[in-house]
């Protein structure tokens, strides 16, 4: 990451996030951003993921693995859209609003791991810091940095990531796939 986040651009994208799940689980228009009040790191262009929970369980998450637009509306854009549109859950709903909390992830451009074999590719990744993409054909996956929290072990990291991509959870044993990792910056309500 070219320049990290200060406490206060931190905080401004948390009350932002936050703006734009409760106006958007409540149907309202979201306010244009003034941009003229942004610093120019939130003006730039950046890529997020936005990760909601509950009691400490997973309510929603959805980002950009690539920078397209305003950090700053990256930001909107995916707090609503992790409340409404991730299909793993239904859509939160307003009497939630008080309950879920909201984490930020600001990725760095993701890089191609270049490996030659299964055990090579295990050797290469970075449990805690490599976020990873994997990418076969058509079929696209990722996991944040934050899910080594949860699955330590890489071979298990991989088997799991596969899984989400929607095939077996060894193909990455058996196929040569295309591996990217990115790294994040990471905040939370």
């Amino acid at each position: 990451m070219s320049e990290y986040l200060s406490e206060q651009e931190k905080k401004i994208l948390l009350h932002m996030a936050r703006e734009a799940l409760e106006r958007g689980v409540r149907g309202e228009t979201l306010p244009p951003v003034d941009q003229t009040t942004l610093t120019p790191v939130l003006r730039s262009e950046g890529a997020s993921f936005i990760t909601l929970t509950e009691g400490g369980q997973l309510r929603g998450c959805i980002g950009a693995l690539q920078p397209y637009q305003p950090l700053a509306e990256d930001v909107r854009e995916h707090a609503i859209a992790a409340a409404l549109q991730d299909y793993r859950f239904p859509p939160v709903q307003p009497n939630e609003l008080s309950k879920i909390e909201i984490e930020v992830s600001r990725l760095t451009v993701p890089k191609a791991l270049d490996y030659t074999s299964p055990e090579d590719l295990l050797a290469k990744l970075r449990p805690g810091l490599d976020g990873v993409i994997l990418r076969d054909g058509f079929r696209k996956a990722t996991f944040l940095p934050q899910v080594w929290e949860k699955i330590p072990d890489k071979a298990g990291f991989m088997d799991q990531l596969c899984a989400k991509m929607g095939t077996a959870h060894d193909l990455w044993r058996h196929k040569h796939l295309e591996v990217l990792v990115y790294q994040v910056e990471e905040f939370h309500e």
